[in-house]
């Protein structure tokens, strides 16, 4: 997919090409979203383009996105990076602004939480990452980035997940720490 010409606008062929992509994966993949219909996903795509711009970025990047519920009182529909790895294009990132500050030598090309912002995403909470390994195996090889609760980020700290034999793990890193292995995985609600 090409980068949309100005920011968070898709041209005619490239709203067809990720709603294409989108409705794939979601064919294929029914049983990420039990009881949800695509032509209702659609729908709700096409009146949010901001939100469908997102969910470009995120196909772009290599997550691989994909419904994975709908919230009862809001009726929006849930989209989690489904990429087997943690998405390719982002990995190598510390996990945000202050982090990404605070180092002096071999500073890492970002941060997770400016690229997110940038796409218009949230990274995932361990509840949601806890969610998503429950629909197959996701980062055998790789990981992922979690959003840090307050407390943590306040003494230095972030979280990251994976899943190694058989497991799923949360661990914690210093948030300036960065992989070639590690990147993000994002939310989106439309």
């Amino acid at each position: 997919m090409k980068v949309a010409k100005t920011k968070k606008d898709l041209s005619p062929s490239q709203r067809e090409e990720i709603l294409t992509a989108l409705r794939v994966r979601f064919e294929k993949n029914m049983k990420r979203h039990d009881g949800i219909e695509w032509s209702k996903v659609k729908v709700k795509l096409e009146a949010n383009p901001e939100k469908l711009w997102s969910l470009g970025e995120m196909e772009r990047t290599g997550g691989e996105p994909d419904v994975v519920g709908q919230d009862k009182k809001t009726g929006e529909y849930i989209f989690f990076d489904c990429s087997p790895e943690s998405p390719k294009d982002r990995r190598s990132f510390c996990y945000d602004r202050e982090a990404l500050d605070s180092r002096k030598q071999a500073k890492p090309k970002n941060s997770a939480m400016d690229v997110a912002a940038a796409m218009g995403v949230d990274l995932l909470t361990e509840e949601q990452y806890g969610e998503l390994q429950k629909l197959g195996e996701f980062d055998t090889k790789t990981s992922s980035w979690l959003k840090a609760p307050p407390e943590m980020r306040k003494l230095g700290g972030a979280l990251f997940g994976d899943r190694r034999f058989g497991r799923v793990f949360l661990y914690h890193n210093g948030a300036e720490s960065y992989y070639a292995a590690r990147g993000f995985r994002g939310a989106l609600r439309v």
